[in-house]
Formats: structure tokens, C-alpha cells, sequence
């Protein structure tokens, strides 16, 4: 069986993260204190949703800096991959708390479309004016990691989302002030709710193929099959596994009935660069088996046979262990 790992530095990245967490976190909280009191004394009901908006963000935040400093502990003996999946667990709170937030709001909202209460439109506009800056600064210490860490891109999507209601309340703003349009308020908080639902639903999808060890999305396991196939020596592939611990990091096991004649330790490290090359895998466990342990139909059949086995018994099965640590 052959083992091959290759594990990010986390003594760099890690810090960083939750500094760019807690320095997001820090203005998201003022941002939420003035929007609750400018709500308050405008009446804008745009104002007070984003301000229960970002009182939910600093909840999220909050949990996903708490995520991202557990998964850089030492992990117990029994946790053998590490505490990185709590950052999959800290994106679906983020969801599912963001989530109870837009359905609040969809329900005020449709109140006020009922019974119109217009807002005082100054102090909406300053403070979207406000929100609108600060937000832009948070997307910008946050950019650099949401593509790569799904806590991360729960937090990114917060303040993305956190952006455009900020948008939202200078447009409602604008909108009752100057044009007199009494639904402006409820109609652009209903326009917020429903660019933002989507995209919690893709965050917990994503999530939810992470903790049920979905092979990535992105992955074509056809394309994987056949790059170990074709490596010299090779000749089928069976019980294929991929899944991921983090989107980051992807894992495969799988079983390889490789020629009788091969150099076992060769072909282990030849299919590890294949697939750390190819698909970014460097996780990766491997047995390889003569084709005596898989002959007859089977090898056809259940096996994802390559080519044809060698003509003639074999001699028993050669299963050795190898150890290829990528570059």
C-alpha cells in the first residue's frame, strides 16, 4: 500500500486569516450599532434589516475566527485528519443563521408593502453611504482566501452580502427622498432577500458534499481513473475514492492491479505525480495488487480494467507498500 501527503503550511496562513477575521469582524460590529440606532430613528426598515443582517455577521464571524483558530490546534489522537472540518461546521451556522435573517426580513417586508411607513431618508443615506465604504474595505481583506477556504467564503459572502444592502439602503434612500416612492423601502429589502438566498443555498451545498464526502464537484473522476490508467505498468482500477476534508485539500484511495514485472515503489510514485500534477491530490493511499487478486470477470467487470490482463496464471498477489512524499 502506498501513502502520499503533502499538507499546506498553516504557521503563515492560518494567522493571517484570523486576523483578517477579527479586523472584519471589528467593523462589521460598529457598522451594526450605528445601522440598529439609524434605524431606530429613521424608521427605515432597510436600515434596521441590515443592521440585524450584520448583528448576524458578527455571530458568524465571530464563529468562523473561533473555526479558524481550532482548526490550527493540535488535534486529539483519535482525530487523525485534525479539526479542519470545523470550518465546514462554521459555514453551515453562517448559512443557516443568515438565512433565518432574510426570512425575517421578507416577512417585514411584505408587511410594509401593506401598510407603507415611510422612512426619514437622510440618515439612511449617510449611513449607506458608511456601510457602503467600510464593506468595501472588508471584501478587500477577505479576497484573498475565499476561494480556498470555505469558512472563509462563509464570511465573504457576508460581507459581500452586507455590501448590497448597504447599495440598498442608499437606493431606498434616494428613491423616498427625491421620487416619493413609499414602497422603496420594503420593495429593495424583498430585492436583497432574494439576491441573497441563492447563494446560501450553493454555501450550504457545498458544504453539505464536504461533510458526506462527495467527490468535489470540479473533479472529474473519469479524467483521475484515467491518468492512473495510463501510467505505465497500470493495468485497471478499482474501489476509486476521491473526497474532501476542506475544498482545499482532496484525498483518494484507491485499489491499482498493476503487471507482475513492475517496480511497485515506480508505479506508486509515478501515479502520485499524475495526480498531485494533474489534479492537485496530494493525499493520496494506494494499494497495488497483481492481477491474480482481481482475475476472471471481476477484473472486467468490477475492476475498471485498463487493458486485458496478461495471458497466462499468475503467481501470486505483490502487494508492497511504498511511501512518495510530493515535492
Amino acid at each position: 500500500m502506498g501513502h502520499d501527503h503533502s499538507h499546506a503550511a498553516t504557521s503563515v496562513t492560518g494567522p493571517v486569516m484570523r486576523r483578517r477575521l477579527a479586523v472584519v469582524l471589528g467593523v462589521t460590529a460598529a457598522l451594526a450599532i450605528a445601522e440598529a440606532v439609524g434605524g431606530l430613528w429613521s424608521g427605515s426598515l432597510t436600515l434596521l434589516a441590515d443592521a440585524g443582517h450584520m448583528a448576524s455577521d458578527c455571530a458568524a464571524l465571530g464563529l468562523a475566527l473561533f473555526a479558524a483558530w481550532v482548526a490550527e490546534r493540535p488535534a486529539p489522537p483519535r482525530q487523525t485528519f485534525g479539526a479542519q472540518r470545523v470550518e465546514i461546521l462554521a459555514a453551515v451556522a453562517n448559512a443557516v443563521l443568515l438565512a433565518v435573517v432574510m426570512i425575517a426580513v421578507i416577512h417585514e417586508a411584505i408587511g410594509r408593502l401593506r401598510t407603507p411607513a415611510p422612512p426619514d431618508a437622510g440618515p439612511m443615506f449617510v449611513l449607506g453611504a458608511l456601510g457602503l465604504a467600510a464593506n468595501l474595505v472588508s471584501i478587500r481583506v477577505l479576497h484573498g482566501h475565499a476561494h480556498t477556504n470555505l469558512n472563509m467564503r462563509g464570511a465573504y459572502l457576508e460581507v459581500a452580502a452586507d455590501l448590497l444592502a448597504s447599495v440598498g439602503v442608499l437606493a431606498a434612500a434616494v428613491l423616498t427622498r427625491y421620487f416619493g416612492w413609499v414602497h422603496a423601502d420594503p420593495v429593495i429589502s424583498l430585492g436583497l432577500a432574494a439576491f441573497i438566498l441563492p447563494r446560501i443555498a450553493h454555501l450550504l451545498r457545498d458544504a453539505t458534499d464536504v461533510l458526506m464526502e462527495t467527490a468535489p464537484r470540479d473533479l472529474d473522476l473519469e479524467a483521475v481513473r484515467g491518468a492512473i490508467c495510463r501510467t505505465a505498468g497500470v493495468l485497471a482500477v478499482h474501489d476509486l475514492h476521491v473526497w474532501a476534508i476542506t475544498p482545499s485539500r482532496i484525498c483518494l484511495s484507491a485499489h491499482v492491479v498493476g503487471r507482475e514485472e513492475s517496480d511497485r515503489d515506480a508505479l506508486l510514485s509515478a501515479i502520485n505525480r499524475a495526480l498531485r500534477e494533474g489534479f492537485g491530490i496530494g493525499h493520496t493511499t494506494l494499494q497495488v495488487e497483481g492481477a491474480v487478486a482481481v482475475e476472471g470477470e471481476d477484473f472486467k467487470a468490477g475492476c475498471g480494467a485498463c487493458d486485458s490482463p496478461p495471458a497466462g496464471p499468475e503467481t501470486g498477489s505483490s502487494a508492497r507498500t511504498a511511501d512518495a512524499t510530493s515535492s
